[in-house]
């Protein structure tokens, strides 16, 4: 039995290469080239800074090891081209039109050590964010007038990183848990941003005394009390303020709770020590019947038993007197 003959796929790959050739369509993995006005060199490093570009550079080389994008108007990262450079260690996106990086934007880059995304337009960064970054060293996200959430997740997976900036954003607050469980983070940058010196906020003081770096730039934005102090000095004020003695309100509530316990209690063992006597009572009555009731019993048989044998006599005796 003969099988029909497959397909070659020559002509195939000889359509793609056509295509290619005439720029119908573009892929960034058969590309060697350099990027239209950017400056490729033979140590993989592509210069493609101040080029007024709206977009993100094609013909990258798959090799490359340093790109810089930076000063211009791009808006968007696209997952599909970056994470072809696979290689890439140093990514400077700063100064350009960012306004979101999600989870895929860098889902192939493990070799990445140093990521710069400041002065953008980002809003938010989610959870996992940085997660395949999993060689991060240094990021650096400042200056992003619109940032003001970081989820608490967000460097949860950046074993490697040693130095965050977001400085000068208008973040309120941040969570630390993640954070102070980096082994090998020593700086953090957060100068420049209006922190809430609320309690919710009180980790954030441990976190600015050991690993803070411009403690002097560091300052609260509310409350309005003390709007502008430098969050090192309120420490101790905002730990007492979180942590103070009970007031008249809470004094007043703990004596309301003790009495109704204490009414609780009382009424309680009342009712109980009232079963506890009709209980004893009824037990007595009972007794008392049954004792009534024994000696009754016993009466009536004694009668019985003595007419009983006064009768037998008299049976006996009457034959012997006719």
């Amino acid at each position: 039995m003969r099988l029909a003959p497959q397909p070659s796929a020559q002509p195939l790959r000889l359509i793609v290469l056509l295509l290619l050739s005439t720029g119908v369509i573009t892929s960034p993995v058969l590309s060697s080239g350099c990027p239209d006005r950017c400056v490729c060199d033979d140590q993989l490093v592509v210069q493609c800074a101040g080029q007024h570009l709206t977009t993100f550079p094609v013909n990258l080389p798959l090799a490359t090891r340093q790109l810089i994008i930076s000063n211009n108007r791009i808006v968007e990262l696209p997952p599909l081209a970056l994470n072809y450079l696979s290689d890439l260690v140093y990514l400077d996106c700063s100064n350009n039109s960012l306004t979101e990086i999600s989870e895929s934007t860098f889902g192939n880059l493990r070799k990445l050590a140093y990521l710069d995304l400041s002065f953008n337009t980002l809003i938010r960064i989610e959870d996992r964010t940085f997660g395949p970054l999993t060689s991060l060293v240094m990021l650096r996200m400042t200056d992003n007038p619109g940032l003001s959430e970081i989820h608490p997740d967000a460097f949860a997976e950046n074993a490697a990183l040693q130095v965050l900036d977001v400085s000068r954003n208008n973040l309120t607050v941040l969570n630390i848990t993640s954070l102070i469980a980096l082994p090998a983070l020593r700086s953090v940058g957060l100068s420049g941003n209006p922190w809430s010196c609320e309690c919710d906020n009180e980790d954030l003081q441990h976190l600015i005394l050991s690993k803070t770096e411009h403690l002097g730039q560091t300052v609260c934005g509310s409350p309005a009390d003390i709007q502008g102090r430098r969050l090192g000095e309120v420490g101790i004020q905002l730990r007492t303020l979180c942590h103070q003695t009970l007031g008249s309100w809470d004094y007043l509530f703990f004596v309301v709770i003790g009495f109704v316990i204490f009414a609780a209690g009382t009424v309680s063992a009342w009712v109980m020590g009232v079963i506890m006597v009709l209980y004893e009572r009824y037990i007595k009555k009972k007794d008392e019947q049954l004792d009534v009731d024994d000696l009754t019993g016993c009466c009536g048989c004694s009668f019985i038993f003595n007419r009983q044998l006064l009768a037998r006599k008299h049976i006996r005796i009457f034959p012997e007197n006719v």
